[in-house]
């Protein structure tokens, strides 16, 4: 569910209209809808609390919005925070998320930012290899400390929406195998910098199916029982995110209270145990739009007609980069039969394709349109390709809003860069 919807013939977030967010701030905008965000937050959560699931951690992943008004918003209602590097971690502190409810993953740390997560007292570091776990030990000693730890798994499980964010195979970079997990976590517990306190994993984004992660989570919680037999504590067990969302041409995902009965039904039986949880783009996808307007269309005599945005792929790369669906509506529809459009950008690129061949209802130059379930992995990944501007960021709730990332400046732009000094 979200709340982008049609009022008077008008596309709006909860109570305002785009076209008035559209007229004093610009386009491209993203809009993102406060009350989605914390409704998909609380269904989840209620999900795991009433399938007996105790008291989990649900650390929202921060790589899929990484805004800190978004981050505050979810904060207030109990949520941690999933990072992969410092500024995430920063970002995430900058919100109010406490550090106990911050769990650091990432293939690749540096020392630097180990002995950062370990000043601000995170939650655990997830150890993704055996050099990392010493790395982290090394910087731990070096700080008079010990490190919480939880080993990252890779359970060997196929799942994801596509080859790029599939993570849960012998042959993707993340995490070490079953075997390997079970010889480092009692490594770990005679290592002087860190303390294991939990296995974790996360086999990919954008799952629609409960059998691979229902498979994951089976292994996972066998190696929580062999752990525990060799007399080893597991206090936690991080079962990632990764559930799917609607993106409107796909099959509608499992609710999260299927989601919840079937992780209770696989770890029955096993106690004293917190689960954690890290959820992203179920969160904040549907919460999002990208709004952008119309420049131009261009009919080709041989019938092909694009559609030119003043959107491009810097401002939603996920098409271009995944092959990705999002819906388009337009702001103020007008009548009149479906129309066959490619929608493109302006990047010279092209790739700077948002979709071909697809049917919408008539549009013309100036009017504004809308890219759906673009909360996720849309503003995190923009850049300043071909110079263009990042595009602003706003937050709505209720009858109000706010910009939360103002459109930067070309001075902005440019004073970021320094003349070499033989200028």
């Amino acid at each position: 569910m979200n709340h982008f919807e049609l009022q008077g013939g008008e596309l709006t977030c909860e109570d305002v209209p785009l076209s008035a967010i559209a007229a004093e701030v610009g386009t491209p905008v993203y809009v993102y809808s406060s009350a989605t965000l914390e409704r998909h937050y609380t269904v989840l959560r209620e999900s795991l609390v009433d399938a007996g699931l105790g008291d989990p951690l649900i650390a929202f992943a921060v790589k899929a919005n990484s805004n800190v008004a978004v981050l505050r918003t979810l904060a207030q209602l109990g949520a941690g925070a999933d990072v992969v590097s410092e500024g995430e971690i920063r970002r995430a502190l900058a919100a109010g998320v406490p550090p106990e409810r911050i769990v650091f993953s990432g293939v690749g740390k540096t020392e630097a930012e180990v002995a950062f997560a370990m000043q601000t007292g995170v939650a655990e570091i997830n150890v993704e290899s055996e050099p990392e776990l010493h790395m982290v030990n090394g910087v731990a000693q070096l700080m008079g400390a010990r490190a919480a730890v939880a080993i990252r798994v890779n359970p060997d499980v196929a799942a994801g929406g596509h080859a790029k964010i599939s993570t849960g195979k012998a042959d993707n970079k993340f995490g070490v195998s079953l075997a390997e997990a079970e010889r480092l976590y009692a490594n770990a517990a005679n290592m002087a910098g860190v303390r294991p306190v939990g296995v974790a994993c996360h086999i990919g984004s954008q799952i629609t199916d409960l059998a691979p992660l229902e498979a994951a989570f089976g292994k996972m919680r066998s190696l929580v029982e062999r752990l525990r037999a060799e007399g080893h504590d597991v206090e936690r067990l991080d079962l990632g995110g990764g559930l799917g969302v609607p993106y409107f041409n796909q099959p509608e995902p499992p609710a999260p209270a299927a989601y919840a009965a079937m992780i209770a039904r696989t770890m029955q039986g096993l106690d004293d145990i917190q689960y954690a949880f890290e959820p992203g783009r179920m969160i904040a996808a549907n919460a999002g739009v990208l709004v952008a307007r119309v420049l131009h269309v261009n009919a080709r005599p041989e019938g092909r007609r694009f559609l030119v945005l003043d959107a491009a792929m810097n401002d939603l790369l996920r098409p271009a980069m995944y092959d990705a669906y999002h819906d388009i509506r337009p702001v103020k529809p007008r009548d009149g039969d479906p129309v066959i459009y490619d929608v493109v950008g302006p990047v010279c690129e092209t790739g700077d394709t948002f979709t071909r061949d697809r049917a919408l209802p008539p549009l013309e130059a100036g009017d504004l349109i809308a890219f759906m379930s673009a909360g996720a992995y849309g503003a995190a990944m923009a850049s300043e390709y071909n110079s263009r501007l990042l595009a602003p960021e706003v937050l709505v709730r209720g009858a109000e809003w706010a910009i939360v990332r103002p459109r930067p400046s070309y001075d902005d732009m440019l004073g970021r860069e320094r003349p070499a000094p033989w200028f």
